[in-house]
């Protein structure tokens, strides 16, 4: 962060972690009809840098730049950064059906809209496994329909729950709704596909994956014959000799 005096370890982290949480719930809130799909900060010695990842980039900077500098503007006022300090960069996300932030917000909107929650969550697993995830879970939590509060679970796919690959492998986006009818939990878990380039998916394989090789084909090995045995045991065959006139 800016204009920081020498503070200890554990304060720096605690106040980093601070930052980027603010951050994130600012943008979270000022960008949800865009698309916001999470943030990164990286900090050089020269400046502070900010990448916004959103489906909808062009939204995000705005008409020739101008929302883009009305965020660094804010940023850079909200947290005391030095003029020039910090700057703010907006970058697409490559595939949005594996984002699970971005879906929430799609599902949210379903529902704000008046679609069935039963209906808009179908078309939101169906888009995400028509796009090549592994799995899918969304859970819905709130006063539905009726009066009493229920849960309702969709699950489609594999999915995994613990272990290291679980950090690599599911995607995991919380989001609250407020309905007329009161407040409305969305939880969505998406489990991508191994992707040996790392773009679409993780680069790392799933630790029990087999991989079933096809059958090399057998080259037939003849048996050698002896010379004074045909085949089968029995003498080689011998010509007759032709008949003298």
């Amino acid at each position: 962060m800016a204009n920081q005096v020498q503070i200890s370890k554990k304060r720096k982290f605690v106040a980093d972690g601070v930052f980027y949480a603010e951050l994130n719930e600012f943008l979270q809130r000022t960008l949800a009809e865009d698309g916001y799909a999470g943030v990164e900060v990286r900090v050089t010695p020269i400046r502070t840098e900010i990448i916004i990842r959103a489906t909808r980039t062009r939204e995000v900077l705005g008409e020739k730049g101008r929302r883009i500098r009305e965020l660094t503007a804010l940023v850079q006022k909200r947290y005391n950064f030095p003029e020039n300090s910090v700057e703010l960069f907006a970058e697409r996300v490559e595939n949005r059906a594996n984002c699970a932030m971005a879906q929430c917000e799609s599902l949210r909107y379903k529902l704000l809209g008046g679609l069935a929650a039963r209906r808009a969550v179908f078309g939101v697993m169906r888009f995400v496994m028509e796009n090549g995830a592994k799995g899918c879970e969304v859970i819905i939590s709130g006063k539905m329909r009726a009066q009493r509060a229920k849960a309702m679970k969709f699950r489609q796919g594999y999915l995994i729950s613990t272990g290291e690959p679980k950090k690599h492998y599911i995607d995991e986006a919380v989001r609250h709704v407020a309905m007329r009818q009161g407040m409305i939990g969305i939880k969505v878990k998406i489990m991508m596909s191994h992707d040996p380039e790392g773009k679409m998916g993780p680069k790392m394989m799933l630790p029990d994956n087999i991989t079933v090789h096809e059958p090399k084909e057998e080259v037939q090995v003849m048996q050698p014959v002896p010379e004074d045995e045909g085949y089968g045991g029995y003498g080689g065959y011998e010509a007759p000799a032709e008949e003298e006139q």
